[in-house]
């Protein structure tokens, strides 16, 4: 089966609640791919979220994954999925060691070695460390190779970058594409572009409980870019910077004359960033 998730004119209504979370999401996520589930807060993303791992029913419209409803596959459902909450959620009077080996041994099917799961992502030394006296990204960091535990061949990474400095995100980032290349499927919900550009084959952008766009990263981006390339180049001591059209720029006389003649220390064509792409498309921002 290629389509791992297909959801198919999705709603949820909180009760109570005079307007719908979810009004009519359309989506199909496939086997090995990293999908991006991109919006502000309240556009319906944990909604949806939480319905695909079960957490939710009562919904309209029909979810399946691997051809089931998520409340169909009662408890072996959580054999299959792994999830990773942006909130940490330990026991924090037990170590890091003794957090991993308690869940996993919640599941019936073969396990990671928690010190080699610890050791990935750089908490080796803080093993035998109550996990209250982590920080948020030691903690994060915990949370995200729980998930990983019993092999599962199904993510929902909700922010797994949030709190990470640069070297440890990057980690966490590399270990996410690895996933992909082992046919794993990664459900990623993020604030960052910067992550789901780097890491999602489809970014679907999500505002007021349905997709404004969906696309790959880079047709995002092309979608909305400027035909344009734009030419730094030293003149004496100086940086100078030139536009010329992306359209006939072979034979652009001007181009051409300055490639020949000038110092050339970059050349950028002019597409725009998913951030851009995003406000453009939903009319605000990821807050």
């Amino acid at each position: 089966m290629s389509h791992v998730i297909e959801i198919d004119g999705l709603t949820f209504t909180y009760p109570k609640s005079a307007e719908p979370a979810v009004c009519g999401i359309d989506v199909t996520v496939e086997t090995g791919e990293i999908f991006g589930f991109l919006g502000p807060s309240g556009a319906g993303k944990s909604t949806t979220q939480k319905i695909l791992t079960g957490l939710l029913t009562g919904h309209g419209g029909r979810v399946s994954v691997w051809g089931k409803e998520p409340a169909a596959w009662k408890s072996e459902y959580y054999q299959r999925i792994g999830v990773s909450f942006e909130l940490p959620n330990h026991y924090l009077k037990l170590t890091g060691r003794e957090n991993l080996e308690f869940f996993a041994s919640l599941y019936e099917g073969p396990t990671e070695d928690p010190m080699q799961l610890l050791e990935r992502v750089g908490l080796a030394e803080a093993a035998d460390t109550r996990v209250a006296k982590y920080s948020k990204g030691m903690q994060m960091r915990l949370v995200f190779v729980r998930a990983l535990l019993h092999r599962p061949q199904l993510l929902f990474l909700d922010e797994p970058t949030s709190g990470l400095d640069p070297a440890n995100a990057r980690i966490v980032k590399d270990i996410i594409t690895e996933l992909r290349a082992d046919g794993r499927t990664v459900f990623l919900t993020t604030h960052d572009m910067s992550t789901a550009d780097q890491l999602c084959d489809r970014v679907a952008f999500v505002v007021d409980g349905r997709i404004a766009a969906l696309a790959s990263p880079t047709e995002h981006k092309l979608s909305r870019h400027r035909r344009q390339v734009t030419v730094t180049y030293r003149s004496g001591s100086a940086l100078e910077h030139k536009d010329f059209p992306l359209d006939g720029l072979g034979d652009d006389a001007a181009f051409l004359a300055l490639l020949r003649e000038q110092h050339i220390e970059s050349m950028h064509s002019q597409e725009a960033s998913l951030d851009d792409v995003f406000i453009d498309v939903t009319g605000r921002g990821l807050k």
